[in-house]
């Protein structure tokens, strides 16, 4: 596997490192706008978001959408937007990230009855596409191009 790691640092690879939870979630940590949050990385949600809650931590333009949301949660969740923000996982950085914003706290509350500690967002498919991620479960990592 280290072999893995130079071969794609050569091609312009960076790595970042993810702990899984108690719950088998792949945890990690990025900055949205220079503000360091705690996410699940999900390559099963289409979209990168964040709660409502977030909206002033990560100092955030919001703006109403009408698109519904559909998840674990359930289906037909209320969304707000968020464009033009700069995400930072490890070395790897987007300087024109768009964002979902929708009511997480059921992601949160299912976290918190397996005694895990709650999320600030996802990094989702989104951002896996762009960065053509590769995932490295052996090692816990992954790589952003």
């Amino acid at each position: 596997m280290e072999n893995l790691y130079n071969s794609l640092k050569e091609k312009g690879y960076k790595r970042i490192k993810f702990k899984i939870s108690k719950t088998q979630h792949l945890l990690i940590k990025a900055k949205i706008n220079d503000i360091q949050g705690n996410f699940i990385l999900d390559t099963g949600a289409s979209n990168s978001c964040v709660g409502f809650d977030s909206i002033e931590y990560f100092e955030l333009l919001a703006a109403d959408s009408d698109t519904k949301a559909a998840g674990a949660g359930g289906t037909g969740m209320n969304t707000q937007t968020s464009l033009k923000n700069k995400l930072k996982i490890g070395r790897w950085t987007s300087k024109n990230f768009g964002l979902i914003i929708f009511d997480m706290s059921h992601v949160n509350e299912a976290l918190r009855q397996y005694k895990a500690k709650p999320v600030h967002g996802i990094i989702g498919a989104d951002i896996l596409m762009q960065g053509k991620a590769i995932i490295d479960y052996y090692n816990n990592c992954f790589y952003l191009k």
